[in-house]
């Protein structure tokens, strides 16, 4: 179960740090938010605030709480633009002269001329265990790849996207029944503290930094609506991976039906060994239906129970009520079988 936004506001704890410092910060989205806020409510200076224009990006239009916003609420200068290279925002942080630059889900590349203008360097807030899962939607695919644990970490920002020296990081646990929601929730609170707690180390001076091993190092891209099409010959703990690494608010994982889209709104792991052609409609178990996967050798059965989807009209449907027993998912199969099994 998710954990709601009330309880995670009610407990971060803010602090006051005895060397104050100025701070430009760079931020996008909710995760952007909740750092903007905790460095308003501390006794560091935010003298200017840069975010990213609104955006109708399906990853981008959730999770939205607005910088833009929070910066104007608090009498703070904003600007908007997608890249931090302009020779406006260059110039305006040349002015301010900061301590340090922050960024919390800026989502474009930062050139030397900006990343180096501050005292004490550039911090990023970075969702993931770096160096594994840099670039884009950390979550997600953690969950598709059936991490056991994630993270947030705070590195130095160098010319290499994600790669710059750590100062802080923080894991976080990923149950086999956590969705990619819950991770978020539990992920959140860590982009307030990490960086007030990486902003005391480095006004003292007490702090050391770990250098990243290049080669443990992956980098993901943005996704897609196409990565989220179920591939039915893979494994049911892959298909039920993707399943809950897409849940909502996230665009669901979807497969086609009789020539249809549907998207998966929940589905779970069956210990019958139900075998088969990949793709064909099982059984039924309760309110679900048992859809038939790829094989493994660590795997010997094959079906998924899928509990609820959207179709088209997203009209919310249980499995059983939506599949028929003996037919097939999947874009190969746009039309309903013509014979049924004498059994």
């Amino acid at each position: 179960m998710a954990i709601s936004s009330s309880i995670l506001a009610n407990s971060i704890s803010f602090h006051k740090s005895s060397h104050p410092m100025k701070v430009i910060f760079f931020g996008f989205q909710t995760w952007g938010h909740r750092t903007l806020h905790a460095l308003l409510m501390s006794s560091h200076h935010v003298p200017l605030v840069i975010t990213h224009p609104d955006s109708g990006h399906c990853y981008e239009s959730i999770w939205n709480d607005s910088v833009k916003q929070l910066a104007i609420d608090h009498d703070v200068p904003v600007l908007e633009s997608q890249t931090a290279n302009t020779q406006e925002i260059i110039q305006a942080c040349k002015r301010i002269a900061p301590d340090v630059i922050i960024l919390s889900n800026w989502r474009t590349w930062l050139s030397a001329e900006v990343f180096n203008i501050p005292r004490f360097g550039t911090l990023n807030i970075h969702d993931a265990l770096l160096p594994r899962y840099g670039g884009f939607a950390p979550i997600n695919w953690s969950i598709i790849n059936g991490e056991s644990e994630t993270g947030v970490t705070v590195h130095f920002v160098t010319e290499e996207l994600d790669l710059g020296d750590i100062l802080l990081q923080e894991k976080i646990f990923i149950s086999q029944a956590f969705t990619a929601t819950d991770v978020f929730y539990r992920s959140l609170p860590f982009f307030a503290d990490l960086p007030l707690r990486a902003l005391d180390l480095i006004s003292h001076g007490t702090y050391s930094v770990t250098r990243q091993d290049r080669t443990q190092a992956t980098f993901y891209h943005k996704r897609q609506e196409i990565d989220s099409l179920i591939d039915w010959s893979s494994t049911s703990l892959e298909v039920y991976n993707l399943i809950r690494a897409q849940s909502d608010p996230y665009p669901n994982a979807y497969s086609h039906y009789r020539g249809r889209k549907f998207r998966v709104k929940s589905a779970h792991l069956i210990e019958r060994a139900y075998c088969g052609t990949v793709g064909r409609v099982m059984a039924y178990h309760g309110n679900s239906a048992i859809i038939l996967c790829g094989r493994s050798v660590e795997q010997p059965g094959q079906g998924i129970a899928i509990d609820q989807i959207a179709d088209e009209q997203d009209t919310l449907l249980s499995g059983r009520s939506f599949f028929k027993v003996s037919e097939y998912v999947g874009a190969d199969f746009q039309a309903t079988s013509s014979w049924r099994d004498a059994s």
